[in-house]
């Protein structure tokens, strides 16, 4: 991913939020862009309204991504990060996640999932462990769906995926168990 942006900086969020969202990489005609995650494409317009249909602002939250590069193909479209490169970066993932310490970490989408994975097992699968809190490396892991308006098409009503965002207000907000 050389000659990429890296979408790692101020503009991420808050570094001592509570919540941290992980997605797969940063969009071709978003983040890889704009230098803001989840800013400027249809995967972000989705991503601000299920923030703020859970109770959240940009402000409050810090949002990242398993790879902080866009991974493309030669004619520049997006394409998934391969297993090299989610290892390449799961050092600076560790270090993003230990860096800001939020009390819940949601992943969105099966490649982050993943990718969090590699940084401490934890044995989840999107499908099967959707929206169901687990506690990982000292604080909670939300698996959650990638916003991308293909995925509301295909796998999970934006509706649903709205519905499975309340549990992130919950845990932030401290109306869930401590274990």
């Amino acid at each position: 991913m050389e000659g990429r942006r890296r979408v790692l900086s101020a503009r991420n969020g808050d570094t001592s939020a509570r919540l941290m969202l992980v997605a797969e990489a940063p969009g071709a005609r978003g983040a890889e862009r704009t230098g803001i995650p989840f800013c400027g494409d249809a995967s972000g317009r989705n991503f601000e309204k299920l923030l703020e249909q859970a109770g959240f602002s940009r402000e409050e939250v810090f949002v990242t991504n398993a790879v902080i590069c866009n991974p493309q193909t030669a004619d520049g479209t997006n394409r998934p990060p391969s297993a090299s490169e989610l290892a390449a970066c799961s050092r600076w993932l560790r270090a993003t996640i230990e860096l800001v310490d939020p009390q819940v970490v949601a992943t969105l989408g099966a490649v982050a999932l993943a990718a969090l994975g590699r940084v401490d097992a934890h044995g989840l699968a999107l499908k099967r462990d959707c929206a169901r809190p687990q506690r990982w490396m000292g604080r909670w892991l939300v698996p959650l769906y990638h916003p991308s308006p293909r995925v509301a098409a295909s796998h999970r009503r934006f509706e649903k995926q709205a519905s499975d965002w309340q549990i992130l207000s919950a845990l932030v907000g401290k109306d869930f168990p401590a274990d």
